[in-house]
Order: structure tokens, then sequence, then C-alpha cells
């Protein structure tokens, strides 16, 4: 399996934790669900949570976790 590797971004950059506590894990290629986009592996940071899910590279700096804070469902990675 392929490593995760940062976007061209610096929000889709490994590392990068959003305003609501969800931090980049990169990608892999794998296509999104936006016209060109890339899926990006996402957790969230939150206390008890942990959540692993997948965002469009468009949607990482603003995302919100599915499990805890209420966001829209993940997308494959």
């Amino acid at each position: 399996m392929e490593p995760f590797r940062n976007g061209g971004t610096d929000t889709t950059r490994i590392g990068y934790v959003n305003r609501n506590n969800q931090r980049c894990e990169g990608q892999r290629g794998v296509a999104g669900t936006d016209h060109s986009q890339t899926a990006y592996r996402m957790e969230c940071l939150e206390a008890n949570c942990c959540y692993v899910y997948g965002a469009n590279g468009t949607d990482v700096f603003q995302r919100r976790c599915p499990m805890c804070q209420g966001g829209a469902a993940g997308i494959e990675v």
C-alpha cells in the first residue's frame, strides 16, 4: 500500500490542524467526490474521539468531525 503524501497547499500538508481541531494526515492519490479533488485522511483530535475519515482537499481547512461535531459524512480514502 502506498504511503500517505503531502498535498500541494499548506492546508493539505501532513500535520496541518484546522480551526475545528481536525488533523490532515495526507493523501494517496485517491479521487475525492468533488471535481478534480483528491481524498485526504483526516483525524479528529478532540478528546475521546480520534475518529478517522476522508475529506476532499478543498474541505480540509474547515472540516468538522462527522462523529463528534456534526460534520458531513467522510469519504473513501
